[in-house]
Formats: C-alpha cells, sequence, structure tokens
C-alpha cells in the first residue's frame, strides 16, 4: 500500500482561505503578465500603473505610457484575458457540480452533450442573425439549446432505479453525435458565412469586449455561489442516495436544480466563446487529487484553477505561438489525452473491484 504524499497532505490540511488567497495572488500576477504579452510589449509595472489608474480613476497614474500601450492593455487585452479567467474558472465549476452528482469522474458539460447544445442553439441565433435581444439573444438560444439537450439525455438514461451515471455518460455522447450532424448542417446552411461559424465552434476568444467579460461575470458569480450553497448536499449525495435523504437531502429536487444551474453556466460560456471542451474534466479531477472530495474546497479551488489554467492557454495562443490557435482546439488536444486516461484508470479501478 502506498503512503500518501507528504505534499498533498499538507496541502489538504492548509486552511481553505489561504489557499484561495495564494490561488488569488497566482491568478492576479498572471492577469498583470498577461496584459503586458502581444504586439505591442508592455512592462509589467507599465500595466499595473495602467490597472490602478482605469480601477481608481486617477489618470496622474498612467502618465507617460504611450496611448497604444493603454489602448492595448484596456481596452484590447483586459476584456478578453478577464473572459479567459471567467469561462475557465466557471467550466470548472461547472464539471466539479457534474461529477458530483453523477458521481462519475468522465462527467462534464461536454461529455455530457450540454457545450454541443448549447452551441447548437447559438449556431441557430448567428445563422438567422437573431438580434429581438440585442447582445442576449445568443445566450438565450444557447441556454434553450444546453436545457432541452440536458432534458434529452436525462429522458434517455433514465430507468425504474433512477438515474444511472455511465447512462447518462452514454446518452451525452449519442445526444452530441447527433447535434454534431445538425452543426455540420448549419455549417452547410450557411453558405458564406460559414467561416465564421466554423471559427467560432472551435472556440476562441478573440476580439472579446467588456460587455462579454461583464455578462460572463453576472453569470459565474451567483452561480458558483448557489454551487458553494449546496456543497453540504453535495457531499452528502455522494454518500448514496438514500443516506442523503436520511439527512435532510432532498435526492429528487437537488440534482435537477444544480444541472439547471451549471447548464446555463455553460451555455453562456459557449455562447460567447464556442466550445471549449475538457477544461470542466481537467481541472476538478487535478484539484480532487490535490485537496481532497470536499465540494466546500473543491468548488472555489476549482473555480480560480480553471481560471488559471484557461488564463494561460490562452495566453499562450495569443502571445507565444507564431499563429494564433483557436482556444477550443488547444483543449482538446490537451484534454482528449487525459480523458483517455481518466477512462482507462476508473476502468481498471473497476477490475481490481471485480465489477
Amino acid at each position: 500500500m502506498s503512503t500518501p504524499n507528504p505534499t498533498w497532505q499538507t496541502l489538504r490540511s492548509c486552511p481553505l482561505w489561504r489557499q484561495l488567497i495564494l490561488l488569488a495572488a497566482v491568478l492576479c500576477l498572471m492577469v498583470t503578465a498577461a496584459a503586458g504579452m502581444g504586439h505591442v510589449q508592455v512592462g509589467f509595472f507599465e500595466v499595473c500603473r495602467l490597472l490602478t489608474s482605469a480601477i481608481t480613476g486617477f489618470s496622474d497614474l498612467a502618465e507617460g505610457i504611450a496611448p497604444i500601450s493603454k489602448a492595448a492593455v484596456i481596452e484590447v487585452r483586459m476584456p478578453r484575458i478577464l473572459s479567459a479567467a471567467l469561462v475557465g474558472g466557471t467550466l470548472a465549476v461547472a464539471g466539479a457540480v457534474y461529477q458530483g452528482i453523477l458521481l462519475n469522474p468522465l462527467a462534464d458539460p461536454y461529455t455530457l452533450g450540454v457545450s454541443s447544445g448549447a452551441a447548437f442553439g447559438a449556431s441557430i441565433a448567428l445563422l438567422l442573425n437573431v438580434s429581438m435581444l440585442g447582445g442576449f439573444s445568443v445566450p438565450l438560444f444557447a441556454f434553450v439549446g444546453a436545457a432541452a439537450t440536458l432534458m434529452v439525455v436525462m429522458y434517455l438514461a433514465a430507468s425504474a432505479g433512477g438515474y444511472c451515471s455511465s447512462n447518462l455518460i452514454l446518452s451525452g455522447i449519442i445526444v452530441a453525435a447527433i447535434l454534431s450532424a445538425g452543426i455540420s448542417f448549419l455549417k452547410y446552411m450557411a453558405d458564406e458565412r460559414v467561416s465564421v461559424l466554423v471559427f467560432w465552434l472551435m472556440g476562441s476568444l478573440a476580439s472579446k469586449t467588456w460587455a462579454d467579460a461583464g455578462l460572463l461575470a453576472a453569470v459565474a458569480g451567483p452561480g458558483t455561489l448557489v454551487c458553494v450553497f449546496f456543497c453540504r448536499d453535495l457531499n452528502l449525495m455522494s454518500l448514496g442516495t438514500r443516506t442523503a435523504a436520511s439527512m435532510g437531502v432532498s435526492a429528487h429536487r437537488l440534482p435537477p436544480t444544480l444541472l439547471v444551474c451549471v447548464s446555463l453556466m455553460a451555455a453562456v460560456c459557449v455562447s460567447i466563446t464556442g466550445i471549449i471542451g475538457f477544461v470542466g474534466l481537467l481541472v476538478p479531477h487535478l484539484v480532487r487529487s490535490v485537496c481532497g472530495p470536499d465540494h466546500g474546497r473543491l468548488i472555489p479551488v476549482s473555480f480560480f484553477s480553471g481560471a488559471i489554467l484557461l488564463l494561460v492557454a490562452d495566453t499562450v495562443t495569443r502571445a507565444v505561438l507564431p499563429h494564433e490557435l483557436p482556444i477550443g482546439v488547444l483543449t482538446a488536444l490537451l484534454g482528449g489525452p487525459f480523458f483517455c486516461y481518466v477512462f482507462r484508470r476508473r476502468q481498471m479501478g473497476a477490475m481490481g473491484h471485480g465489477f
């Protein structure tokens, strides 16, 4: 029997507030460093002065800095950087909740088909150029697509004994394949606009605005707080439905409530950035192996870890690679092999227990 890693034991025993302060500090450093990277190079301390000036309103702090540097940092890079952090954190929280409800480490918005449903709804809005609700039209169609997909997946996976996580995963993959065919049909119908639709579906954080970052913040903040509020119930659900019910948890109301909440969060992310897969699978799994399964710790730590991960990935594609690569392609290249690893490890664990 292997002995526990003392480093992991130290991290698990560390108070949550210390972990969050450390992660928040790392995230702030990453945001500042990323804001200075790009075609127009801006020094670290100049970025600090620009951000402090923008937050406090003291324009004197930005004196002596070239206008092009100010425009590059405040108007172009910061909305994209904040959008990347919010999308990464939101998808990580959604993945942690999906895995907690279904008791399956392979569950996330991407593998359950929710991301594909949101992409299908958003693609319809983009193809028809729907603008009845202004900037909220695409997120609304994305949420409708995600909600409809979730209902179909739950209907297909339902059995006399309730919901089986394996059936939910399989149903999600089936529905996602059907939606992929539907999206391909929409690409065919898009005609000359197909290039825009294809680039959007690959997942991209290019050309994000402050309005996009504001919408993400309006969804990520309350959504994460709702998930944290139900963290005790999620912990009890991991002990089994009967045990959770005996402790006062409504095993019939809690899963649909949280599934709708995280589906909305994932839908808004997809409507703004396109499909960015495997973040919700990769981050919660790694955080759980370090910090343990307690959702009171897992959810907030996953939020900051997901924000850091996607921000680093986006900075690499934007400022390090010679040509910008869609962020969804990069996360799929990283997350696909990890999905195979988790799936194989789960199979070997089941064989070891004689299942």
